[in-house]
């Protein structure tokens, strides 16, 4: 089984490439990434030489890069490739709506085009807004996105269910909680407050610092992700979370 994953450099998705090369020996991996402030091939400096991984670079929405990588005989992509940041979407939308819109409807034609059997989009909970204190949400909540960057990411997700639904793609809707471990990007929130902590500075609080939020280990959402690469039904939506709240 030959898997792009796209983003393979930043956060979950270093992650979840390393995570999906120890458990499955019959995985080759090709990690598309255009390389960005937020990726980082060192994450994979120690699987760099494995005879079972390659790192393109590569734009999403750069349609010849893309269709030249799925020329390579590919069975599934998971696509990681995102612009992330809720402060940066704030400060200019633009490079949030050309790589999380127009780079997944890239990919999504490609995967079309060359019939692959799975599409795994990794969206976030970001896409359903505010939940009412003491709620939570499920996969039928409402979209209601609060910054540019969660409108991005909804309307990919509505994209990769039209495609699942008008041309029979395979594909799935992963929408995760937030997630924290290494080689986490230092702007995040929990490797800032470490940072900032460390060298005795000020601790960033958002709001009234009463917020309560659910944070996810990043090598239980890449277990989450290779099951869902195997068994998730196409045209799904599936929330992951740990299931716990703490109040950041």
């Amino acid at each position: 089984m030959k898997v792009l994953v796209t983003g393979g450099a930043g956060f979950i998705g270093s992650n979840f490439v390393r995570h999906l090369l120890n458990a499955r020996r019959d995985v080759d991996i090709i990690n598309f990434d255009s390389l960005t402030y937020a990726g980082n091939p060192e994450s994979l400096a120690d699987v760099a030489d494995s005879p079972r991984y390659k790192f393109v670079r590569g734009d999403v929405t750069d349609k010849q890069a893309v269709h030249k990588v799925f020329e390579e005989g590919l069975n599934a992509v998971v696509n990681f490739a995102a612009e992330t940041h809720v402060d940066r979407s704030i400060e200019d939308a633009s490079p949030f709506l050309r790589t999380n819109i127009l780079g997944v409807q890239c990919l999504l034609d490609a995967a079309k085009q060359f019939k692959l059997s799975k599409f795994v989009q990794i969206s976030t909970d970001e896409v359903y807004g505010s939940a009412p204190a003491g709620g939570s949400f499920t996969e039928e909540t409402i979209l209601d996105p609060r910054s540019p960057y969660a409108a991005s990411k909804a309307s990919a997700d509505h994209l990769v269910s039209a495609y699942a639904n008008t041309y029979g793609l395979p594909a799935v809707v992963l929408r995760c909680t937030n997630n924290y471990g290494p080689y986490q990007f230092p702007e995040k929130l929990i490797p800032l407050i470490i940072a900032n902590a460390r060298e005795d500075r000020t601790l960033p609080i958002y709001g009234d610092g009463m917020q309560e939020r659910d944070w996810l280990f990043v090598e239980d959402y890449c277990r989450a992700i290779a099951v869902a690469l195997d068994k998730a039904l196409p045209g799904s939506i599936y929330n992951v979370s740990a299931g716990t709240r703490s109040r950041t």
